[in-house]
């Protein structure tokens, strides 16, 4: 039998009952702590169980993301939902069908080789029995530890994993009522909340008579600079709020440079080592340097962040789309002064947003705004303006990478330098509270600075600093900047992403500089054969190096998301005439398993459109300490008559374990994009976004 690793998240959850129900008859309870943002992990998860019980994926019944009735697990982030969550459900669910076959060997006095199971049923030497598996739960203890009991399948076994199951989730989002937004609960209220101009702003003055005057229904909440409003109906609330922001002045805000780069180089962090390998001050070699600057981006959900708070007595029930929903039961219950028991935290989708954006924000501010009205649930639903410039963002960059490059061609030393903010502040990472309404109470809670995210976890503004190609001399620091006054959290891929363009910016250099085609250049590099796998397939898939035509170009960008996760190469072509067009993208993945082909493709295709997004459109801007982009209009994102022709190719490793995909396109996509631009037009820009004006400014 293949051997199959355990999984973290059995280290909080060893029982085969932390997982899965049978008490219902005909329906198999699911449960999990990995929650659906859009990346189709409850169909893979359902699939993985369906295949290990040998049960029809509609008799599953999933429960996802409850703190109180399912698993406790990480978060779902880092591209880890399947490699952990996965491999947990794959051994529990295999864990109970080896317990039930086991008793019913007992009963049918079988050898225990005999017996199969068909869609719950136990079939002997292949004749149907009345045994299923819930006429056996009553016989069986589901409480028995998953490791003591777990057989997987082989993977020839598997008959839905692999396959391409639709979605489980989109019927009910096609009927419009899919998401958190959608929810109406009896009762419920709706409340706003007055927004500062900066994060570190309060009150200086605020009329609340007069709010009272004018809005004599709505029930007023006021604690120090926090204000909030409660109405029965929304339009109201709506009203409420903006009168009151007629109402309020703040205190003036903290400068800051305007340039970011003279705001990173004024800072007082230090570099910090992370990866000493080799000696880069002593190797030899021609001296080939780039340096990258990523401006903050906006996480720009479609739709603002929404919670749904209710209080029974000393307990809080809160709906939320968070990715972190056990996570945030401590800094909550912190918060608010009651014990993390007394909280349950509810996931219902949200829109799209990868990473840490408003989500625990407005579940504290829905909190703070029910518990003034017990037993009512409180709706509050943030702004446009607010999830732009109170939400965390994307922290920007600069990364500079420095080769030495030998008389024979190949690179000898290379040097990294990512500067950035940290890339999570999730509440209480750190031991901190990190809710921004906390710190307007009238005894503020202070947000606390937490560390970076550390590379054995990942990294975060070293992520994917370390390069996968094989280079004697590597040396990785970063400085984490802590004097910037501006909200900074996890966005899709963290560092990774201005680290891999910075990295495949600096292999097309050098490639250029020696006369190497930048593919043979990269190959000649790798010492992984699925590295070179994937890197070879996306060139003969685009038709590498493709037409010698005067502003339109192939480029290619390459990684192994955090050097672990799945492997992508992406090749752009871009058209470069008024602005750059990107007209097509092909890109080639070695995610292992494949549970679900076509969900896979779909990540793929969803982090190529926007990692485009963002490498031609996207900047946020300031004013000192305040976000000034606030709409649409400032902050333009990728449209649909954009979007370029996307084709995605697997390459299906099913006896191997399967790696998560979720961000691990969109590095590769920038610096295909930029790389495409440069052998285009023979312009290297180097500060995202790639705009005309960066083009015009490069070419200076």
């Amino acid at each position: 039998m293949t051997a199959i690793a355990s999984s973290p998240s059995l280290a909080d959850n060893p029982s085969c009952s932390d997982w899965i129900d049978l008490s219902r008859d005909a329906v198999v309870v699911l449960k999990t702590g990995k929650v659906e943002i859009g990346q189709g992990i409850t169909t893979a998860l359902v699939q993985i169980a369906a295949d290990e019980l040998d049960v029809a994926p509609e008799s599953i019944e999933l429960i996802s993301g409850h703190t109180a009735l399912g698993p406790l697990e990480a978060g779902t982030s880092s591209s880890l939902s399947i490699e952990t969550g996965g491999r947990a459900v794959r051994l529990a669910a295999s864990a109970v069908r080896a317990i039930v076959l086991a008793e019913a060997a007992k009963l049918l006095q079988a050898p225990p080789e005999s017996l199969a199971v068909e869609q719950g049923r136990i079939i002997v030497s292949g004749r149907e029995t009345d045994l299923t598996y819930w006429s056996l739960a009553p016989s069986i203890d589901l409480e028995a530890q998953v490791l003591d009991h777990a057989r997987p399948k082989e993977p020839a076994e598997r008959r839905l994993v692999g396959t391409s199951m639709p979605r489980i989730d989109l019927k009910t989002k096609a009927a419009g009522a899919g998401f958190i937004h959608d929810i109406e609960l009896p009762g419920m209220l709706h409340g706003r909340v007055l927004d500062p101009p900066a994060s570190g702003r309060r009150l200086d003055t605020f009329d609340e008579a007069a709010l009272k005057v004018a809005f004599p229904s709505v029930q007023v909440v006021r604690d120090g600079s926090f204000v909030g409003v409660i109405a029965e109906r929304e339009d109201v609330a709506v009203r409420a709020i903006e009168r009151a922001r007629r109402l309020a002045t703040w205190s003036e805000g903290f400068q800051v440079p305007a340039l970011m780069r003279e705001a990173i180089a004024a800072d007082s962090a230090e570099p910090e080592i992370v990866v000493e390998k080799g000696d880069v001050t002593a190797a030899e070699g021609r001296t080939i340097t780039t340096e990258i600057e990523r401006p903050y981006i906006a996480h720009a959900s479609i739709a603002p962040s929404c919670a749904i708070a209710t209080w029974r007595d000393d307990t809080l029930e809160i709906r939320s789309h968070s990715q972190a929903v056990h996570d945030m039961r401590a800094p909550l219950a912190k918060a608010l002064g009651i014990d993390a028991g007394n909280v349950v935290v509810i996931h219902a989708a949200g829109a799209g947003t990868y990473g840490h954006s408003g989500q625990d924000d407005v579940a504290y501010e829905a909190a703070l705004l029910a518990r003034t009205i017990p037993g009512c649930p409180v709706r509050v639903l943030w702004s446009r303006a607010a999830d732009f410039s109170l939400a965390p963002l994307g922290p920007g960059a600069i990364v500079r990478a420095e080769a030495k490059v030998d008389d024979g061609g190949r690179i000898a030393a290379l040097t990294i330098e990512s500067q950035s903010q940290a890339h999570v502040s999730r509440p209480g990472r750190g031991g901190t509270i990190n809710l921004v309404a906390a710190e307007r109470l009238a005894v503020p809670m202070e947000k606390g600075s937490p560390p970076d995210v550390p590379l054995a976890r990942g990294g975060g503004a070293d992520r994917n600093a370390m390069p996968l190609y094989a280079i004697p001399n590597v040396h990785v620091s970063k400085r984490i900047l802590r004097n910037l006054p501006y909200r900074t959290s996890a966005l899709r891929a963290l560092g990774g992403y201005a680290n891999i363009f910075a990295i495949e910016t600096l292999m097309d250099d050098i490639a250029a500089s020696i006369g190497a085609d930048p593919v043979a250049f990269r190959l000649d590099h790798l010492d992984d054969a699925r590295a070179r796998a994937v890197i070879t397939k996306a060139a003969e898939m685009a038709g590498w190096p493709g037409p010698t035509v005067q502003g339109e170009a192939l480029g290619i960008g390459f990684n192994q998301y955090k050097n672990r996760s799945a492997y992508c190469a992406v090749v752009a072509r871009v058209v470069c005439d008024e602005r750059v067009r990107l007209t097509h993208a092909w890109a080639a993945v070695d995610a292992g398993e494949a549970i679900n082909p076509d969900g896979i493709i779909n990540q793929i295709e969803g982090g190529i459109i926007q990692s485009a997004s963002w490498t031609l459109k996207e900047r946020v801007n300031f004013d000192g300490d305040a976000v000034t982009t606030r709409d649409w209009e400032a902050y333009p994102i990728l449209s649909f008559s954009e979007t370029p022709e996307i084709k995605v190719s697997l390459i299906v490793r099913p006896e191997l374990p399967g790696l998560g995909v979720g961000e691990t396109a969109t590095g590769p996509t920038a610096a295909a994009i930029g790389n495409a631009v440069y052998r285009a037009l023979g312009i290297r820009v180097r500060t995202l976004p790639i705009t005309r004006d960066a083009i015009l400014a490069a070419s200076i």
